[in-house]
C-alpha cells in the first residue's frame, strides 16, 4: 500500500472564518501544489469529507491536505546501496555522503548515485515519491546532505536555504599556511570561460562570501574549518584556489593527488529549522578515512 503524503491541523478559533485557500496559503502551500493536489490526485478534506478551496473553516474542523504521489524520471532507478543514514523522519533525511559518490545521476555517472540509493530505501518504505536534494555535494566532496522527502517539504527548505539560514561547515586540507588564521572571504564567482564545470572569481560573478577559521597547521598544509554564507557551485574549491591555497588533492583548481585522491573536502555540520517539528536541528559527522589517514601521515 503507498503511503501518500499528507499533512492535517486542528483549526482553532483563530482561523476561524478563514478560506482554505487563505489557510493553506498560511502554511506555505504554494498554488503550483494547490493545482496539483486538484488535478494529479490530490485532496483536501474537512472532517473526512472532499471540500475546496473555497471552504469556510469553522473552529474544531479537522483539516487534511492529501499530495498526489510523486513520479520518479525514467532515468532514476531504484539501487540497493548502502545509505549512511545520520537521521531520519516523515519529512527528511540526513545522509552521510562518502567521497566519490554523486549526489544524483549523470551522464558519466548513470549510476551509483546517492539518488539511486535513496529511491530503493524508498520503495522499501513504500514511499511514492521521489528524490529532493536540498544540500548538495560535488561527486569527491564527502559529508552531510540535506534531503526533503516531498516536493512540499523541499520547497520549505529551499525557501531556507534562499534566505541563508541552512547552515553548513565544512572542513578541508589546503596547500600551503594561510597567513590569517581567521577571516571572511568575499568574492564573486561566475563561469569560467567556455568551461561547463569550472569557476573563477570575476567581476560579474554571483556574490560569494566564505569564513574560514584555521584549525591546525600540519607540515607544509593548513587544516581548516570553512561555514558557507553563500552556495555558490565549487565556492570552497574557487575561494580557496582564489587566495592561493587550493585544495589538497582539487587538480581541478590547482591541488595536488600525490597525498590523496579526491579534493580534501568533507562536510563536516549541518544546521536547519525542521519546518514540521518547530526546533532547529544541528548534525555532525566525523572525517572520512582518507582524510583523517592524510591528516594522521602529516603529523607523522
Amino acid at each position: 500500500m503507498v503511503k501518500p503524503f499528507q499533512l492535517s491541523w486542528n483549526i482553532t478559533e483563530k482561523d476561524e472564518g478563514k478560506l482554505v485557500r487563505e489557510f493553506l496559503k498560511e502554511q506555505h502551500i504554494s498554488k503550483t501544489a494547490l493545482t496539483d493536489i486538484k488535478f494529479k490526485g490530490g485532496g483536501i478534506y474537512v472532517n473526512g469529507q472532499a471540500v475546496t478551496v473555497r471552504h469556510l473553516l469553522r473552529a474544531g474542523e479537522h483539516l487534511e491536505v492529501h499530495f498526489p504521489p510523486e513520479k520518479k524520471s525514467a532515468e532514476m532507478i531504484a539501487e540497493p546501496i548502502p545509505l549512511d543514514l545520520v537521521y531520519e523522519d516523515d519529512y527528511v533525511l540526513v545522509v552521510n555522503k562518502p567521497p566519490c559518490m554523486s549526489t544524483i545521476p549523470s551522464r558519466e555517472h548513470p549510476h551509483g548515485t546517492l539518488a539511486n540509493g535513496l529511491l530503493y530505501h524508498y520503495e522499501k518504505q513504500q514511499l511514492f515519491t521521489t528524490v529532493h536534494i536540498v544540500t548538495r555535494l560535488d561527486r569527491d566532496t564527502s559529508g552531510l546532505v540535506l534531503v526533503a522527502k516531498h516536493r512540499h517539504v523541499h520547497h520549505l527548505l529551499s525557501e531556507q536555504q534562499k534566505k541563508g539560514k541552512i547552515k553548513r561547515r565544512y572542513e578541508a586540507i589546503c596547500h600551503g599556511h594561510l597567513k590569517q588564521t581567521a577571516g571572511t572571504i568575499d568574492a564573486p564567482i561566475g563561469r569560467k570561460g567556455d568551461s561547463i564545470i569550472e569557476r573563477e572569481v570575476r567581476e560579474d560573478g554571483q556574490r560569494a562570501v566564505t569564513h574560514f577559521r584555521v584549525l591546525k597547521y600540519v607540515d607544509d598544509m593548513t587544516y581548516v574549518s570553512l561555514q558557507l554564507e553563500t552556495g555558490r557551485t565549487h565556492q570552497i574549491r574557487v575561494h580557496l584556489s582564489y587566495l592561493g591555497h587550493p585544495l589538497v588533492g582539487d587538480d581541478l583548481y590547482g591541488g595536488k593527488r600525490e597525498k590523496i585522491a579526491r579534493q580534501a573536502l568533507h562536510s563536516r555540520e549541518l544546521t536547519f529549522f525542521h519546518p514540521f517539528l518547530q526546533t532547529t536541528l544541528t548534525f555532525q559527522c566525523d572525517l572520512p578515512n582518507d582524510m583523517k589517514q592524510l591528516l594522521t601521515k602529516l603529523s607523522e
